[in-house]
């Protein structure tokens, strides 16, 4: 009788340890489908933000949200990387160096093309004045947007 038990209880123990491993490899499979989930999510967010810097601005609070939401699952992209996913310290650091030398060659670029209005108008000192206030406005304009993104950049690496 107490080896008829004893064999229902190891019985009963080998089945619930299979249930258990089953139920955890079934979260372990859905974690990792998740993760590919996020992964899907924020591929464009990479490429985006790689062809204009602004766009890691618009993607990273969505990213911090969601990294609240399923802390699990970006610990394991996390992991997975070797970096802060979807956006590492060297990624951000990698845009704002884009940014920096984008307004670079745009400067370069503002420069050559109102040197060349100016001396087109070297003659009229009136459309002379005009070029002179029309780059100055420009350039303020865009400087203004440099600083502004080159800050918002700049405080996601620190």
């Amino acid at each position: 009788m107490y080896g008829l038990a004893l064999v229902v209880v190891a019985v009963a123990y080998f089945a619930v340890q299979a249930i258990v491993r089953e139920l955890k490899a079934s979260r372990d499979d859905a974690r990792r489908g998740r993760a590919l989930q996020i992964m899907a999510l924020f591929a464009p967010a990479l490429a985006s933000a790689r062809k204009d810097p602004r766009e890691l601005l618009a993607w990273q609070p969505l990213a911090k949200t969601a990294r609240q939401l399923w802390p699990d699952d970006f610990a394991l992209l996390d992991r997975t990387t070797g970096g802060t996913f979807p956006f590492s310290a060297d990624f951000i650091q990698a845009i704002h160096s884009q940014w920096t030398a984008d307004w670079l060659a745009w400067e370069l670029t503002h420069d050559a093309e109102y040197k060349v209005k100016v001396a087109e108008a070297a003659n009229d000192r009136l459309k002379l004045e005009a070029v002179e206030r029309e780059k100055l406005d420009r350039y303020q304009r865009r400087y203004q947007e440099y600083v502004q993104v080159g800050k918002a950049l700049h405080a996601l690496v620190g």
